[in-house]
């Protein structure tokens, strides 16, 4: 139902594996205080037929009702509502502040006295700082008599980064706290609970927050424009023309359709690199890897420190066979950012592709110690141990792997191995069966299978 850039989380809280100086950075100073979860609300935006085109959430940062959200939330919107936790529903009367490109808007909601957040400082901000982030799950949106409804939900982590993404001139927060679908809009907190970003992007250890201080400056009473002329002058705007195509690709799932917007988008800003980048992940979902790569290296070429970029089209090259070059790109990612888990991870496994197998351990763990949740690094991290040797650890990092999610024929094939260096044919047999269920035509496996049960039953 909801407008995100990226939807493919649904994640709860998870523990951080840190070393226990971090931790203690994360948790000395921590309020005891409650946040206001008052000043929280649910934004449906319905189209002028009534119909909800998407939810997100906002927060209300002054008293007289001026509300902070994406724009992205409000794209298209002929009506916007917002539902306080309380149950109290109010209509807004149009945007007082807007920025498309940093995808933010200043909301003025009906006249009346409001909750808050306050407000923080989003410019000394630093590696493993604790942050905090407060949102509405699309998932958990449903319709009551009222009207909808959604439960709140906090998630917690820490900043792994600050730096641009694909536009050079302003910065994003990356963090390790979840953003689920549905938290767009919403507040990224301190440890003293003062907001310091809102949650733009979201994705598998890619979760974005724009800095407070971009919007700041603007939190200052002036007459709201209307959705309705909103909507007049996005019919120009390249960035309308791109949320409306990360709604195809993301929530739709129509690459045709986005990719049309995001060239229409090219056409009318060529610079705005966004378009770009989304563009090249569509030409990468369709399996068009050479088109995607020429898209990539445009991108590099035009901001050679946009690190998701450079670890993508190391990616490509990757898929094509060119390990060396995915092996630089990737290391090239991890200059400009490295914390990033997926370029950790995306290394490793390129330097276990050309049995690099010592080299790949060191970024592995490092993915792991960041983000415990990710499955693939899990599974990369046992490929290595694989590689080296070492069974009975490597045993241990692929049933890691697979209580996270991963469940590849790959893996159990090496499962399969390992049981049988081991002298455990019962389990030996289980993974050829579970190779077959999933590939049933696998004559290696059916062959394997016959061979040992005999001796098994014997």
């Amino acid at each position: 139902m909801k407008r995100e850039l990226h939807s493919n989380l649904g994640r709860a809280f998870w523990f951080l594996a840190l070393p226990s100086l971090i931790w203690a950075q994360l948790l000395t100073g921590v309020q005891a205080f409650e946040i206001n979860k008052g000043a929280l609300a649910l934004l449906i935006a319905k189209d002028s037929g009534g119909k909800i085109i998407g939810t997100g959430t906002g927060f209300v940062a002054e008293p007289t009702g001026l509300l902070i959200t994406n724009y992205h939330v409000i794209l298209d919107a002929e009506t916007v509502e917002a539902v306080f936790q309380n149950g109290r529903r109010v209509t807004t009367q149009g945007v007082t502040a807007l920025n498309r490109r940093q995808d933010w808007a200043i909301l003025q909601l009906e006249k009346g006295f409001y909750s808050t957040l306050e407000i923080g400082d989003s410019s000394s901000l630093k590696e493993y700082d604790y942050t905090t982030a407060l949102g509405f799950p699309s998932q958990g949106v449903h319709k009551e008599e009222k009207g909808l409804i959604g439960p709140l939900v906090q998630t917690h982590g820490f900043v792994l980064d600050v730096l641009p993404q694909a536009l050079p001139d302003f910065s994003f927060i990356y963090t390790s706290t979840p953003f689920d679908p549905g938290f767009s809009g919403g507040p990224l907190l301190d440890k003293d609970h003062k907001v310091v970003g809102m949650a733009t992007l979201e994705g598998r250890s890619i979760n974005l927050a724009l800095p407070i201080e971009y919007v700041k400056p603007h939190l200052k009473p002036s007459s709201p424009k209307t959705f309705a002329q909103l909507r007049k002058e996005d019919k120009s705007s390249a960035e309308a023309l791109y949320y409306q195509g990360n709604f195809a690709l993301y929530a739709l799932g129509d690459s045709e359709k986005a990719m049309r917007l995001y060239q229409q988008a090219l056409a009318q800003d060529a610079s705005f690199l966004p378009a770009r980048y989304d563009l090249a992940v569509a030409f990468r979902g369709l399996g068009q890897t050479d088109r995607a790569i020429a898209e990539y290296e445009k991108l590099v070429k035009a901001n050679p420190k946009f690190p998701e970029a450079l670890s993508n089209l190391g990616g490509q090259y990757f898929r094509k066979g060119q390990t060396e070059k995915a092996i630089d790109y990737f290391k090239q990612a991890l200059m400009v950012y490295p914390n990033f888990v997926q370029g950790l991870s995306n290394l490793g496994a390129a330097l276990n592709k050309v049995t690099r197998f010592e080299q790949a351990v060191p970024h592995l763990r490092r993915a792991i110690d960041l983000n415990p949740e990710f499955a693939i690094a899990h599974f990369n991290l046992g490929n290595s141990l694989f590689g080296l040797k070492q069974y009975e650890k490597a045993e241990q990092t692929f049933n890691t792997a697979r209580t996270r999610g991963v469940d590849f024929l790959s893996l159990h094939w090496k499962l399969h191995e390992i049981y049988l260096k081991s002298d455990r044919k019962k389990e030996a047999i289980r993974e050829l069966e579970k190779i077959l269920e999933m590939d049933p035509m696998d004559k290696t496996a059916a062959d394997k299978l016959q061979s040992l049960k005999p001796k098994v039953q014997h």
